[in-house]
């Protein structure tokens, strides 16, 4: 059974989704406490500390992986986690509007054996020519303020982008193609 280490629960739909029997266990790693310049390597970071701090919490036999991931969009050179209020989600939507982000990934397995797979994985995403008031709208159902970059393609979100380039779940959380691969190789 996969122990998944994050309170996300985009990413444990997906996992239901796909019939990937799992448990969840929230790794409690202060995220604020690692920091990289490379948003593909920040989200690595994450992951594995995510990933690692279960593991090392301890696992009962069930288990055969830890799985921990993390999101960051980049956008224009900056970097875009949860918005920090409704204010900084429509400054950031009137950025956004009409152009191009990169949503990246950072997915790690680790297994009790020390078994270790780290990967990111970035999907381009164009995001809509939106009004003002179409994004006020948006910041108003209180959806941008609990997700990376201020969407979430799976909600009323998913009406927001035009076009994406590369892995839809992976904007979502969760590369559910990579993590077939891992688990298919394991």
């Amino acid at each position: 059974m996969l122990l998944l280490a994050s309170a996300s629960p985009a990413r444990r739909r997906l996992l239901e989704q796909a019939a990937i029997p799992h448990r969840v266990q929230v790794s409690g790693v202060d995220e604020e406490a690692i920091s990289h310049p490379d948003p593909a390597q920040l989200v690595q970071l994450l992951a594995r500390a995510k990933a690692g701090a279960v593991l090392e919490s301890g696992l009962d036999r069930e288990v055969s992986a830890v799985l921990g991931c993390d999101s960051v969009l980049a956008f224009d050179g900056e970097v875009f986690g949860k918005p920090a209020d409704p204010q900084e989600a429509i400054s950031r939507w009137r950025r956004m509007r009409g152009a191009w982000g990169e949503l990246h990934t950072g997915h790690a397995l680790l297994d009790p054996a020390g078994a270790e797979r780290v990967a990111v994985v970035t999907t381009r995403v164009l995001f809509a020519d939106l009004s003002d008031a179409e994004i006020e709208a948006y910041v108003a159902t209180g959806e941008p303020l609990q997700c990376a970059g201020g969407f979430a393609l799976e909600g009323r979100g998913g009406c927001l982008v035009e076009r994406l380039d590369g892995c839809f779940s992976n904007v979502i959380g969760l590369s559910l193609p990579l993590l077939r691969q891992w688990l298919s190789a394991a």
